[in-house]
């Protein structure tokens, strides 16, 4: 792995401008009551956090007393124990770059409010109250707490501090170099649990792309599932990361047991768990610029006239400049500045040191960007190899099944309303023709029409082989299809006599002049059969370029336009499980050819001589970088680097390591490639959408042919394996 990291060590602005921040969740092992214990339990959670490299990190509601102290919560030597423990904590950790919180009580004229403490570089960021106190069941939190003031309780001193915002609508803004988006949100335990949950509006107001929760949830059957519904549910619907630290050993059991659970999702998925009752701490880096890049993506996720705008914003440095604190003259501007619950417009108001200015604060070297987020090498979690492809069997299998299915209503739909009762489809014995094949018979299936109706067509040329023609005809065969084979190599000929090319000389002529060969002999057939040309190239080609102009290229549907090669082959690799029999054996023959146009000669041997992969690269790799670039914009250095992480090793089916030089050369081949060939793309013919990603010039991708590739190439190049 050391070799991997020092690959993409290009330079330091690149190597850390990848936007993983690594967070946690933690459950401190606690006694009710005994706040002393708590707090060196606390502290254990902290430096564990540091130890595992991370930068923010979320614990218990209460954790500093106890969620279940109850009539104790009015005792006034409890809460100032909790005050002087929370100075304590926040002398202790003043060097630690790390955003802590901590769950306590917290008084304040009349009322006693569920606060959580945000924390960092020594400084009490804020104090976050509890907006809704759940008075149900085995709870009874309105005996003895407040709800958050719907204006705030604005600015106390606490805890050592001259003054920390009391309020329910915090967000902690980062204000050191290059970590503009780390904005973190804070809600406790029963605010996630109610139909508009406080994070909605620390998203949309505040921008806050983390949030934090300290929960006390007791456990009852099925309630762990449900727990999870809603943290992965929020962070999907809020494009963000959503980390849960649940309550556990300690806590009374007089009535109720907490499990401890803790949870780390990120865009609807658990990126981080840890099992019931186990006192583990969930640790996982999360890609901020990833949920960005949503957030942009999405033009209805937008504050609107429909965001509240009441947000505070509090400004705060992992190393301790540019830090929340201030004079006297702190209230007076929050009293200018404040935003009413309601108003239209964000109230954003930094609290800063006195002579503080808006420029972000010089960082040494040693305390830069690069010690705060993590660089793609370096993260817990790689991507998987795979993005277009569930790792999970049964979840493979079921998206396979729905894939096809999305396939073949296109398909029917377009046969349906152009009423055509006739497909044509040039079947090679390749990968991307049986798929085009089993689509196609399963959407005449669905329309009732015989498959007699659905043309394969072999067309031998030069580089054809036997393998892949029997193949060809057998799987013909066994689906039940019209089968016909048109060799050819005469008209090619003849063409070349027509243009004067010399036959010896195999170049791009010598092989385009076969491909459009096939597509007029296909579409000529469509009109004396009356039906149309059913396209049969991926989504993986059409990134590539790696089709031939008005030849493959070219059809009336394309069925696979949206399906990349790595799911191809899983595609018909399921339906060879759903047929079983001879097909099956024909398909697996099929998934273990070479993938190849076939368009050079063959070899002494008879085999296949040209190999797609030999020419354009490894396609686990170029979908790898397909899937990265046009999902989430990502730049070349950080796929790069995510693609050295991930490929850095042989998987658990054997699937081959690459070195970090060959990802770079394919990579400079990707980008290449994209760019050059984005005409291709600018006139496909329809197909469906079956995935996240499209090259669509009508959907998904619209791009200039024309545009340069120089930018991303130059980065490129830059890059040192």
């Amino acid at each position: 792995m050391d070799e991997v990291k020092a690959a993409g060590q290009a330079t330091s602005e690149i190597a850390v401008s990848d936007g993983y921040l690594r967070i946690a969740a933690a459950t401190p092992k606690i006694r009710v009551g005994d706040v002393a214990g708590n707090t060196a339990a606390i502290l254990e959670c902290v430096d564990a956090a540091v130890r595992a490299g991370a930068r923010v990190l979320a614990l218990p509601e209460l954790c500093l007393t106890g969620y279940t102290c109850g009539d104790l919560f009015h005792d006034r030597a409890l809460l100032r124990a909790a005050e002087s423990a929370l100075a304590g904590l926040l002398e202790d950790t003043a060097d630690t770059p790390l955003l802590f919180t901590v769950g306590l009580p917290v008084a304040h004229r009349e009322n006693v409010y569920n606060c959580v403490a945000a924390c960092c570089a020594g400084r009490l960021l804020g104090l976050t109250v509890k907006r809704h106190l759940p008075n149900y069941g085995e709870f009874y939190e309105q005996r003895w707490f407040a709800a958050a003031p719907m204006n705030g309780a604005g600015f106390i001193p606490f805890a050592g501090q001259d003054s920390a915002p009391l309020m329910g609508d915090i967000v902690y803004t980062c204000s050191d170099p290059g970590l503009e988006d780390v904005r973190i949100g804070v809600e406790i335990c029963e605010d996630l649990w109610v139909p508009n949950p406080p994070s909605v509006d620390m998203a949309l107001s505040g921008g806050a792309t983390v949030i934090l929760n300290a929960s006390a949830s007791s456990e009852v059957l099925g309630k762990s599932a449900y727990r999870r519904s809603l943290v992965s549910g929020q962070s999907a619907r809020l494009y963000c990361a959503y980390a849960y630290a649940n309550a556990g050993e300690g806590e009374s059991t007089t009535d109720l047991v907490f499990s401890g659970e803790n949870l780390i999702a990120e865009n609807g998925s658990i990126v981080a768990s840890t099992s019931l009752f186990s006192r583990e701490m969930a640790v996982a880096d999360v890609d901020l610029e990833k949920l960005m890049a949503e957030r942009r993506r999405s033009n209805t996720w937008r504050a609107g006239e429909w965001a509240m705008g009441h947000m505070y914003e509090v400004g705060f440095s992992f190393v301790g400049a540019g830090a929340n604190l201030s004079g006297g003259d702190v209230p007076g501007v929050i009293g200018a500045g404040r935003s009413h619950r309601g108003a239209t417009a964000v109230s954003s108001v930094v609290c800063s040191e006195p002579d503080a200015t808006t420029e972000s604060p010089e960082l040494p070297a040693e305390e830069g960007i690069e010690l705060l987020l993590n660089s793609a090498l370096d993260v817990l979690r790689p991507a998987p190899r795979t993005p277009f492809v569930p790792t999970d069997p049964a979840r493979r299998a079921a998206c396979c099944e729905e894939i096809l299915d999305l396939q073949a209503a296109g398909l029917k739909t377009r046969l349906a309303h152009t009423g055509t009762h006739s497909a044509v489809i040039g079947l090679s014995g390749g990968l991307d023709s049986t798929l085009a094949l089993l689509v196609t018979v399963r959407a005449f299936d669905m329309l009732g029409l015989p498959r007699t109706g659905v043309h394969a067509v072999s067309m031998p040329g030069f580089g054809t082989t036997g393998r892949t023609k029997s193949n060809a005809e057998r799987l013909a065969e066994q689906l039940g299809v019209d089968f016909r084979t048109i060799a050819i190599g005469e008209a090619v000929r003849a063409h070349f006599t027509d243009i004067g090319h010399d036959p010896s000389v195999t170049d791009v002529t010598y092989e385009n002049a076969q491909a459009r060969e096939r597509t007029q002999v296909l579409m000529d057939l469509s009109n004396e059969l009356g039906g149309f040309v059913i396209g049969t190239g991926d989504l993986s080609e059409l990134a590539l370029g790696w089709a031939t102009y008005n030849a493959d290229h070219m059809s009336m549907y394309g069925v696979n336009a949206g399906v990349p090669k790595t799911l191809v082959r899983h595609l018909v690799s399921h339906a060879a499980d759903s047929l079983g029999g001879e097909a099956a054996a024909i398909l697996r023959d099929i998934l273990d050819t070479p993938v190849s146009p076939e368009l050079l000669p063959p070899g002494g041997d008879g085999e296949i001589a040209q190999c797609t992969e030999e020419l354009v690269g490894p396609y686990e790799l170029h979908d790898f970088f397909l899937f990265h670039m046009m999902r989430y914009g990502f730049a070349p250095g950080k796929i790069y680097r995510m693609a050295c992480r991930t490929f850095a090793e042989l998987d658990s089916d054997g699937a081959p390591a690459y070195e970090p030089a060959t990802i770079l050369y394919w990579l400079r081949t990707f980008y290449r490639r994209f760019f050059a060939q984005q005409f291709k793309r600018s006139c496909l013919p329809d197909g469906p959408k079956v995935g996240s990603v499209s090259v669509s010039p009508r959907g998904d991708w619209r791009m200039p042919s024309d545009a340069s590739a120089a930018l991303w190439l130059e980065e490129v190049d830059s890059l040192s394996a």
